[in-house]
């Protein structure tokens, strides 16, 4: 019998001693990378295919819409606020009960798959596409991760730490609110954590190294072998570092039990067998534990522990004696104060010597006193008092109070103007004029905190606040805040008629600095009253106008881009050269505006109401203008190129030299409307009235011309290339003309030819 052999090395070799199954030919380094390709595109998809859905829904339905999801608005807000993306419109959050679920969906379903994915990376080592890919993930002692480390590699190691680290700096770097270079940090920090894995002896990306983990080929069984830091720098040179041991056993023995050498010399050799066993011993413990050195060193150590014992006692007598002495200081300015306060309030009342005085100089005291009773206090003694001076007294102390005096005088602004309404119109006189100079005295307050701390307010509420100027009796006031910033206040259901808003701010940068952000302070102007008010350069950028009144207003060099105008009253207005560049006007009124020069270019007025405008020389380019009604305008030179004025009215308008090129007037009524001049190449007629249309300026006749002259050659409509096929209640003299100037009809010769040319191709 042959005695087995026995080989001692330190690593095994290739074939010879550990027997492999067949390899993948793809290497597991780029399976781990598709793996991860895979594994993000499947959450990505399970959020982008129902959102996609859902916009498809709401971008098509013209049923009822419902508020969004409460979840789903709190979310997109969170989104935005992180990411410095602007809010989202008001009208935008009604959707179609379709665009809500799958709007749920699009949240629900990547944090579901995620979880699902983790927990099988915690419990079998593999998420789904890493089963696919035979790729295992295990801990540097040969066991599943489990959920917590599972979930610790993916979220903190993986994902938290690049995309924390990229959006810490894109957050406090000139990058900021860039996108795009939040994407491009993000992706090159990614690349430099995965790239740690080319890096050391064991390939280990930043986030095996800090989970304890790594990636093996689920497909191979072989001994995982870690080196201890021992092994490279021991700390004693007499301190052995315990290795793995590899035994190779070669043996060809083929003999059974109880044979004798002889007749096991007569059996033929056959093939040798190999058999690798690895040995790893465990090291012994290093380092000296804490209370080894403690009794090692006990006078040390009973220093440190007396030491740590004084300063602990030493600090909490200290910081209590702190603590007691600033309490009983805060109780003193407290009851000082509030002396004060008590003592103000009895010379309130007082009534012998020179009561007036005393009264006035006891409101003026309380506008410095810092005390929370004082506004209070101020704003119902406004209420109450009836002597004229004492009134205005008292207006200028709330003023000096600032901003914390705003809504309190809010309050009494609409209390006195119910007050002053259910007066009879006739009678009480006396009380009428005191109710109109309390009135007045809000007002002033008001107007004067909003001057003085201009810029300053954020989002001060001043809704159903009457600032509206009187011109004649006991409560004259004119509301003036030029050159204001107003950005950021709610002005809904406010009566400001007649007041002067010129070059005054109403959309400024939140706390970041920068425009176009979450944070950006925005006035609200829905519903307010602006009759015949100043707003002459404003800056009005995404303000909220929706059903506001500006009957006869002056936007002149007004800025309203991205503006919401829903429903705005913006009748005999004045817009000149203002900038309306993507507003919102759906069924909006500027019946007899001025709109010379104005901006309107991507603008939607479906379904406005522009009777009689002056918009000579307005550029109205790519704007939806369906349904509108223009009936008498004058858009002489206008750019309406590349509109949609499908179903439009525009009869007995003045369109001579206006750009109409690539315009949609599908079953638009451009009845008796002046088109001499006018650009019309590309424009779709289908349907279109053009009873009475004049294509040219006719020549001046006299009473003794028997025929009528032909139109003058350099002001016929430039219709070449035209369509007119399609187009309703075209006289003969029309069709005349357009066949002279290269435009297409069915009656025209040069049409016929073309069919009769294009059957015979055929």
């Amino acid at each position: 019998m042959t005695s087995p052999t026995i080989k001692r090395s330190k690593k095994s070799k290739g074939g010879q001693s550990m027997p492999r199954s067949s390899h993948l030919s793809v290497p597991i380094l780029s399976r781990r990378f598709a793996a991860w390709i895979v594994e993000i595109s499947l959450v990505g998809a399970s959020a982008i295919v129902p959102y996609s859905i859902g916009m498809y829904i709401q971008s098509n339905s013209q049923g009822k819409t419902v508020p969004l999801n409460p979840v789903l608005a709190q979310t997109e807000e969170a989104i935005a606020q992180t990411l410095a993306l602007p809010r989202r419109p008001e009208r935008q959050r009604q959707v179609a009960p379709l665009t809500n679920l799958f709007y749920w969906i699009a949240l629900a379903s990547p944090i579901v798959l995620t979880g699902c994915q983790i927990y099988l990376l915690g419990t079998t080592g593999q998420t789904t596409p890493k089963r696919w890919l035979k790729i295992r993930v295990i801990t540097t002692s040969g066991t599943l991760p489990g959920l917590l480390l599972a979930a610790f590699r993916e979220g903190v190691g993986h994902w938290g730490i690049p995309v924390g680290t990229a959006y810490i700096i894109w957050r406090y770097s000139g990058a900021f609110p860039d996108l795009g270079i939040l994407l491009g940090l993000s992706g090159l920090i990614m690349v430099a954590e995965t790239g740690m894995i080319f890096f050391g002896s064991v390939r280990r990306t930043l986030h095996d190294r800090l989970a304890g983990t790594l990636v093996v080929d689920s497909r191979q069984s072989f001994a995982t072998k870690i080196k201890p830091k021992s092994e490279s720098s021991p700390s004693k040179p007499d301190q052995q570092v315990s290795k793995p041991i590899t035994l190779e056993v070669q043996s060809n023995w083929q003999g059974s039990v109880g044979e004798t050498p002889q007749e096991t010399a007569n059996i033929q050799p056959s093939q040798e067998k190999m058999t690798t066993i690895v040995i790893t011993p465990q090291g012994g413990e290093e380092g000296v534990h804490l209370w080894q050195w403690m009794r090692q060193n006990p006078g040390m150590t009973m220093i440190i522990v007396a030491s740590a014992v004084m300063v602990s006692v030493l600090g909490t007598f200290v910081g209590t004696q702190i603590y007691i002495q600033s309490q009983a200081n805060q109780r003193e300015f407290k009851e000082q104060n509030n002396q004060v306060f008590l003592a103000l309030v009895k010379q309130l009342s007082a009534t012998s010597g020179n009561p007036l005085e005393e009264r006035r100089a006891a409101i003026l005291a309380l506008a410095r006193l810092d005390d929370s009773r004082a506004v209070p206090l101020l704003v119902d003694l406004l209420g109450q008092e009836k002597n004229p001076s004492l009134i205005e007294t008292t207006q200028q102390s709330l003023a000096s109070r600032g901003p914390e005096a705003l809504p309190s005088l809010r309050n009494l602004n609409q209390g006195l103007g119910n007050d002053l309404k259910a007066l009879p119109q006739k009678g009480a006189p006396q009380e009428q004029k005191l109710i109109a100079l309390r009135i007045r005295a809000t007002k002033r307050a008001i107007v004067k905190i909003l001057t003085l701390h201009s810029g300053q307010l954020g989002k001060v509420n001043l809704n159903r606040t009457d600032l509206s100027r009187v011109s004649k009796g006991p409560g004259q006031f004119t509301l003036i805040l030029e050159k204001v910033d107003l950005s950021g206040i709610k002005f809904r259901g406010s009566i400001l008629s007649n007041g002067r808003f010129k070059d005054s701010r109403f959309y400024n940068a939140g706390e970041d600095g920068r425009l176009g952000t979450f944070d950006d302070l925005i006035a609200d102007l829905s519903g307010v009253d602006l009759n015949e008010a100043d707003l002459t350069g404003a800056l009005l950028t995404n303000v909220s106008l929706n059903h506001t009144n500006l009957m006869r207003a002056t936007l002149n060099r007004a800025n309203l881009t991205n503006a919401r105008l829903i429903g705005v009253n913006l009748s005999s207005a004045k817009l000149i050269n203002a900038n309306l560049s993507e507003a919102v006007l759906e069924n909006a009124s500027l019946t007899g505006a001025d709109l010379g020069e104005t901006q309107f270019n991507r603008a939607h007025l479906r379904g406005a109401s522009l009777g009689r405008v002056r918009a000579a020389g307005a550029d109205f380019s790519w704007a939806d203008l369906t349904q509108s009604n223009w009936q008498g305008a004058d858009l002489s030179s206008a750019n309406l190129s590349n509109t949609n004025l499908q179903k439009a009215d525009l009869s007995a308008t003045k369109l001579s030299g206006a750009n109409l090129s690539n315009a949609q007037l599908q079953n638009a009524n451009l009845h008796n409307a002046n088109l001499s001049t006018a650009d019309l190449r590309g424009a779709n007629l289908a349907g279109a009235d053009f009873e009475g249309v004049i294509f040219a300026r006719p020549q001046a006749t006299t009473s003794e011309q028997f025929l009528q002259a032909p139109p003058l050659a350099d002001s016929i409509a430039n219709i070449k290339g035209v369509n007119f096929a399609k187009v309703k209640n075209l006289s003969p003299k029309q069709i005349s003309l357009i066949c002279s100037e290269g435009g297409y009809h069915p009656k025209c010769r040069s049409f016929k030819k073309k069919k009769i040319k294009i059957k015979a191709e055929g």
